[in-house]
């Protein structure tokens, strides 16, 4: 059974390996170079550092998949508001990891205070993310063509958001 549980040191050398994957095979991130543990490593002491979740999905020993959330742009006022990336170990696509662990980084992110939670899908073809997302209930808000070139072709980025808590409805503090 899989298990969703906060990311820990050790598991950077699997989270590195699944990164590295979809940098080089897909278009889901638009990195080029696959970074290397250390640069993972930094990249996952910035997101705890600002007291966000970063979470991997087990079974047994193995990593499953990871998400995690960061803040949408550094300004104050956007401080009610997260993007979040979840990358799966190529294997293990179609058995509802993404699912459990965006549900889990959904409800980390309410409790931490979070209005609104953004998805930046790279590719209108990348179908099993978009549905993902609106079957979780985001909802479709803006699309950018031909915004990054990987893979000789041109590639549009998805937005899509959803409200957490209560939103814009009330004053957050």
């Amino acid at each position: 059974m899989p298990l969703i549980r906060p990311s820990r040191d050790e598991d950077l050398a699997a989270i590195t390996s699944i990164y590295e994957h979809h940098v080089l095979h897909g278009t889901a991130t638009f990195e080029l170079d696959p970074p290397g543990v250390a640069d993972m490593a930094q990249r996952r002491a910035d997101v705890l550092g600002k007291g966000l979740p970063y979470l991997v999905c087990t079974e047994g020993d193995r990593i499953l998949g990871y998400a995690y959330a960061n803040w949408f742009k550094p300004r104050p006022a956007y401080r009610y508001m997260a993007e979040h990336s979840i990358y799966l170990a190529q294997d293990t696509v179609r058995r509802g990891i993404g699912r459990l662990l965006l549900t889990e980084l959904i409800t980390q992110c309410e409790q931490r205070g979070i209005r609104k939670m953004v998805a930046v899908i790279g590719g209108t073809d990348n179908l099993a993310s978009i549905h993902l997302h609106r079957a979780l209930g985001f909802q479709d808000c803006g699309l950018i063509r031909h915004s990054g070139w990987k893979f000789e072709r041109w590639l549009d980025t998805v937005l899509m958001d959803r409200v957490l808590g209560a939103g814009g409805t009330t004053r957050p503090d």
